[in-house]
C-alpha cells in the first residue's frame, strides 16, 4: 500500500500560487447553522426528510471523457483522471450543479456534495492530495449555487447541503496484508486528520450538515467522529451530523465484521441527527436490517439504498417504481425519518 502523507493545515492546502480564504470562521455560512438545525428538527418532526439520490451514476450517465475531467487546469496532470468524479467540481462545475438541481426539482430537501472520495487518502490514487481543500470548497459551493437558483413557482421549502464524507479506501480494523495481521496501511491519527481536513473545507464552502456515509469499518467512522468533535470545538459551534453504515451481505454485518447492534454501540456516544443504512443490498434485501436499526436506536433513522446489486453487465435492474414501493412500506411501518437513493 502507498504511504499516506499527513494533511497540511488549511492555509498550507491552498493550491500552488493560490491563497487560503483565512479559515472557516470567516465564511458567511457560519451564521446559518443554528437556524438550519431548528429547520431540520421542525421538518423531521412533521414528515420524512427527503435526501437526494446517487451522484456517481448520474455523473457516469453524462458520458464524460478524460479531457472533461482534466479541464485546462489539469491538462498536464501526470496520471489519468477519468473516474475521479470529485474533481469535476473544479473542472466541470456546471455539470455537477445540474445534477444537484435535478434532485432539487425532484423534491429533495437535502442534497449531498460531490465529495465522496475527496479526502487525502482516496485522492492519493490520482495524485491530487494537494487539492483536497479546493475540491471540497468548490463542491460545497456547487451545491449552494444549485440551491440558490430559482425553483418551481411557489416552492419555498428550505433546502440544505450535506457535506459527503466517504469511508476512504483504507481500513483501520483489518490488515490489507494476509501475511501480516498487525499491519495497517494508515493510522488512526492519519485517518482522523484526513477527515478533519475535508470537513473543514466543506464547512468553509458552506455546507449545512455533515454526512459520514457508506461506513464499512466502524473504526474509520470513529476517527471521523473524533475529527468532527475537534473541529466543532475549534469552531465554537456544531453542525448536524448523520452517519450511514453499509451492510456487506445477508449476514447483516459490516465489511469489518460488526453487527448493526455492535456498530450502534460503538458510535452511540456521538450526538447525531440521524443514523442509517445506505448502498449495499438494495431495498428489498435491506428490509430486516432497516427494521432492526429502527427498533434499536433512540435517534432518527435514515435509509438510502442502491438499486439492488448490479447484474453481470454492471447494470442495475431494479426500477424506480419497485424501489419506491419498498421504501413506501418502510415509511408506513414507521422505520424512516430520512430517505433517499444511492448507486443507480
Amino acid at each position: 500500500m502507498d504511504r499516506v502523507d499527513p494533511p497540511r493545515t488549511l492555509a498550507e492546502s491552498a493550491s500552488p500560487g493560490g491563497r487560503s480564504h483565512g479559515g472557516v470562521e470567516a465564511h458567511s455560512s457560519t451564521q446559518r447553522v443554528p437556524h438550519v438545525l431548528e429547520q431540520l428538527e421542525q421538518i423531521a418532526s412533521s414528515r420524512i426528510v427527503l435526501l437526494d439520490g446517487a451522484m456517481g451514476t448520474m455523473v457516469q450517465a453524462l458520458g464524460l471523457g478524460e479531457p472533461d475531467y482534466r479541464g485546462e487546469a489539469f491538462a498536464d496532470h501526470p496520471c489519468e483522471l477519468k473516474g475521479c468524479h470529485d474533481l469535476l467540481c473544479l473542472t466541470r462545475p456546471a455539470a455537477i450543479e445540474g445534477i444537484h438541481r435535478g434532485f432539487l426539482e425532484a423534491g429533495a430537501d437535502v442534497i449531498t456534495t460531490n465529495t465522496f472520495n475527496a479526502n487525502r487518502i482516496s485522492l492519493a490514487d490520482y495524485r491530487l492530495t494537494d487539492y483536497v481543500r479546493q475540491i471540497n470548497v468548490a463542491a460545497a459551493r456547487c451545491a449552494r449555487r444549485a440551491i440558490a437558483s430559482p425553483g418551481p413557482a411557489g416552492d419555498d421549502r428550505p433546502r440544505f447541503v450535506a457535506g459527503s464524507l466517504g469511508p476512504t479506501n483504507r481500513m483501520l480494523s483489518l490488515s490489507p496484508d494476509v501475511g501480516d495481521p498487525g499491519y495497517r496501511a494508515v493510522t488512526f491519527d492519519q485517518m482522523a486528520a484526513a477527515y478533519a481536513e475535508q470537513a473543514e473545507a466543506l464547512v468553509e464552502g458552506g455546507v449545512d450538515l455533515l454526512l459520514a456515509e457508506t461506513v464499512f469499518d466502524t473504526l474509520n467512522v470513529k476517527a471521523c467522529l473524533f475529527a468532527l468533535e475537534e473541529l466543532f470545538e475549534r469552531l465554537g459551534r456544531r453542525l448536524p451530523v448523520i452517519v450511514s453504515v453499509t451492510i456487506a451481505d445477508q449476514s447483516g454485518r459490516t465489511l469489518s465484521g460488526q453487527t448493526l447492534e455492535a456498530f450502534w454501540y460503538s458510535i452511540q456516544h456521538a450526538p447525531l441527527f440521524a443514523v442509517g443504512i445506505n448502498c449495499a443490498l438494495g431495498p428489498t434485501a435491506m428490509r430486516p436490517f432497516v427494521e432492526e436499526l429502527a427498533g434499536l436506536v433512540p435517534v432518527r433513522t435514515c435509509c438510502y439504498p442502491n438499486a439492488g446489486l448490479p447484474n453481470e453487465f454492471g447494470q442495475y435492474d431494479e426500477s424506480p417504481e419497485a424501489m419506491a414501493g419498498v421504501l413506501g412500506q418502510y415509511a408506513a411501518s414507521g422505520w424512516l425519518n430520512v430517505v433517499g437513493g444511492c448507486c443507480g
